[in-house]
């Protein structure tokens, strides 16, 4: 599988960034998201639950970081696991850049592979699917950015000098990888059946 697109999110570049970088901001945002935790400076677990209707689906994820360029970019190698469901497993390219009216255009790039169950599953499902949780993502990601400065996340005085002094933590990467996996999960349970 493998998706791209860009979204304009109507806040500079440094706010985008301090909200990518905002654990509870992307655990608000990220569907059926219980938890991200920090394994190490470049490495995380993810848990996430997908549910449709009255059924749910638990998965676990790790995902790493192996490429970082604050406040511009980064690469995320990431594995979810769901039991007989199956896996997901890849990597996202995500990139920021400044747009008009004070806006920021932020393009991603994921390849994904599968295997198990969600292996059987259409192509064509699959993206539907990518394409509802990351729209869902930044509907819920937009709203927040582009809330009033007392209820947005701050971008820091000299969001340039604080992110290449920061530890190396982008949780965007775990916001594109639970969702990935989130998709995953919700597939294979419509094509199972198990959908009512």
């Amino acid at each position: 599988m493998e998706m791209t697109n860009t979204r304009l999110v109507p806040a500079p570049v440094a706010t985008v960034w301090a909200a990518l970088n905002d654990t509870e901001t992307l655990k608000a945002c990220i569907p059926g998201c219980e938890s991200l935790e920090k394994v190490s400076d470049d490495e995380w677990r993810v848990a996430l639950t997908a549910r449709v209707g009255p059924v749910s689906a638990k998965f676990n994820g790790t995902m790493r970081l192996i490429d970082a360029t604050p406040p511009t970019g980064y690469t995320l190698q990431f594995e979810g696991k769901g039991g007989p469901a199956g896996f997901a497993k890849g990597e996202a390219k995500v990139t920021l850049a400044p747009a008009d009216g004070n806006q920021t255009s932020l393009t991603y790039v994921v390849k994904a592979n599968v295997g198990g169950k969600l292996a059987q599953i259409g192509s064509r499902l699959i993206d539907g699917a990518a394409t509802k949780l990351a729209d869902d993502f930044f509907t819920c990601f937009t709203a927040k950015v582009a809330a009033p400065p007392d209820a947005a996340i701050a971008a820091p005085e000299d969001a340039t000098v604080v992110s290449r002094n920061a530890p190396r933590s982008f949780p965007v990467w775990r916001a594109i990888a639970a969702a990935i996996i989130a998709v995953m999960a919700t597939y294979w349970l419509w094509q199972s059946g198990r959908l009512g």
